[in-house]
């Protein structure tokens, strides 16, 4: 296999690409390459890697499992990660990658909902072996990285099986979660797998001899999964995992490893560039072909100081869990169109629809609605109902408010205030109301997001009392440490506003955009 043309192998990594077997053709083609860096340093190669892939796709068919059921995995940054996704792709199981920073009940939630029997979870995570102990349906629980009462050691369970190529792989599926507006996350199920074209990482500059991939977002979350994990495992490329974010230790990976792609969000641009000049000197960047970005509004300033320092490299889209019909614009054409995020496809239609459904012309803002491709792209996992209500005639949204310009570019210009952005990290306010609500003191609750320099959204909560209660410092406390008992620490609010009146509608629902809007005001993004 090292002699194949260039050619033969791109045909080869297609075929594989079509059962999930990439990471097989790569441990071929350069065994002893490193596929995979821990963010201590641990290399693990291409042999590896695919080797416990095996493992993992024979030791789910001895217990029973078969193409079609699912898989839970509950892991930071590391190797395991993508062996696991490996033997995914190569066995048929439908994986889904769980937040570990949610509470136990959390991510109990979404094991019995994504319908899991099997389990992956990492020990450092505390809240993996209350989680999988509520899940009876599971038939098989590994432990990473030290022990778990209740889960079977990972390497040791894997240690005898046999590591080679298996005969009949079968493409596996993944389902992420997008939370829903009435508080529990929902499944983004797609029948149909996606494979992506292998001359995609050609067209972004790809090398499999030279090219490095960095991850340095959490893994489980859509878009490093897709643009840096499975980017590293198609391009045959070391992936390089940072586990946790200090921006002169990212600076430092990126120069010292030659890493040549990555992907990243506004934040940590922000981050990057708030390190002092003689910081940013010491670690030469010219080596960086490609840096993707998305996930949440990048301001304007912050953009123009990236491509002044890494060159026009930057490549922006704008997608979501859902999908999306496919917005893409790299930084020659952002430069003339700044604030864009790229020029109406070709391949599917975008609609900018009024609150009434009617189309509105170039140059009014409306909701964005993307249509869905053919056999309807994603349905919400169990919730026809929110399935149906994100949908118009054959197109669905993601709750985004935007407009085309004169010359077909889109602009986004809000967002249904349902949804937070903070730091790139989805927050859904519904499920942060359905608990304060249940402190003594409050009467109804509506969070928001409000602006914040860094973070783009900083996450509030404004709060009716009660009949017999007066508002206070320390009962904000109060509420606010009562919501940090139940709700993941990333979604508590970080401040808390009393009123003497909530807006609704006739329906009685809350109507957020109003609670939300005197926080924006005079700010020409509303997102």
């Amino acid at each position: 296999m090292t002699t194949i043309t260039e050619s033969d192998l791109v045909e080869t990594l297609e075929a594989a690409g079509l059962v999930g077997m990439t990471t097989a053709v790569w441990a071929e083609v350069h065994p002893n390459k490193i596929a995979v860096q821990d963010p201590d340093g641990t290399p693990h190669t291409f042999a590896k890697i695919n080797a416990n892939a095996n493992k993992l796709a024979r030791l789910f068919r001895q217990r029973g499992l078969k193409a079609g059921d699912s898989l839970a995995l509950i892991c930071s940054n590391r190797a395991e990660f993508v062996e696991v996704l490996a033997a995914t792709l190569r066995s048929g199981i439908r994986i889904t990658p769980v937040n570990w920073h949610l509470n136990a009940d959390e991510i109990a939630y979404i094991i019995k909902d994504c319908e899991a029997k099997i389990v992956v979870g990492e020990a450092r995570v505390a809240t993996v072996g209350p989680a999988s102990q509520d899940c009876p349906e599971v038939v098989l629980k590994l432990a990473v990285g030290g022990a778990i009462d209740g889960l079977e050691d990972y390497n040791a369970i894997l240690a005898p099986i046999d590591g080679s190529n298996i005969d009949d792989p079968v493409l596996g599926n993944g389902m992420m979660y997008t939370s829903g507006t009435t508080g529990r996350p929902k499944g983004v199920h797609r029948p149909v797998p996606v494979v992506t074209p292998q001359a995609m990482y050609a067209l972004r500059g790809y090398d499999h001899e030279t090219s490095v991939q960095m991850c340095a977002g959490p893994a489980y979350h859509a878009a490093p999964l897709a643009f840096d994990v499975r980017a590293a495992m198609g391009a045959g490329v070391p992936l390089i995992f940072i586990d946790k974010w200090d921006s002169e230790h990212v600076l430092r990976t990126i120069s010292e490893h030659k890493v040549t792609h990555l992907h990243l969000v506004p934040i940590m641009f922000q981050r990057l560039l708030a390190l002092p000049a003689e910081v940013r000197a010491r670690y030469p960047v010219d080596h960086v072909k490609y840096i993707v970005h998305g996930a949440a509004p990048c301001p304007p300033e912050v953009k123009h100081a990236m491509i002044e320092w890494f060159g026009p490299i930057l490549s922006e889209y704008y997608a979501g869990s859902e999908g999306g019909a496919g917005f893409t614009i790299d930084s020659h054409e952002w430069l003339k169109k700044p604030g864009s995020v790229g020029k109406r496809p070709q391949l599917l239609q975008v609609r900018i629809l009024d609150e009434a459904g009617q189309d509105l012309p170039n140059g009014q803002a409306g909701g964005i609605y993307h249509q869905l491709p053919p056999g309807g792209g994603f349905t919400y996992y169990k919730d026809e109902a929110k399935t149906n209500a994100s949908r118009v005639e054959g197109f669905f949204t993601m709750g985004d408010v935007g407009y085309f310009d004169e010359d077909d570019y889109l602009f986004l210009t809000g967002r249904n205030a349902e949804t937070i952005i903070s730091g790139g990290v989805n927050i859904y306010p519904q499920e942060v109301d359905n608990e304060l609500i249940k402190h003594d003191a409050v009467a109804d609750s509506a969070t928001v997001g409000i602006p914040h320099d860094e973070w783009g959204e900083q996450v509030k909560a404004v709060i009716l009392l009660k009949t017999g209660y007066a508002p206070s410092d320390q009962l904000a406390q109060e509420i606010l440490d009562f919501g940090r008992r139940s709700l993941a620490a990333f979604k508590v609010p970080r401040s808390l506003d009393f009123v003497t009146e909530l807006p609704r509608s006739e329906a009685g629902k809350i109507q957020r955009n109003k609670v939300r809007a005197p926080y924006w005001e005079g700010r020409t993004r509303q997102i």
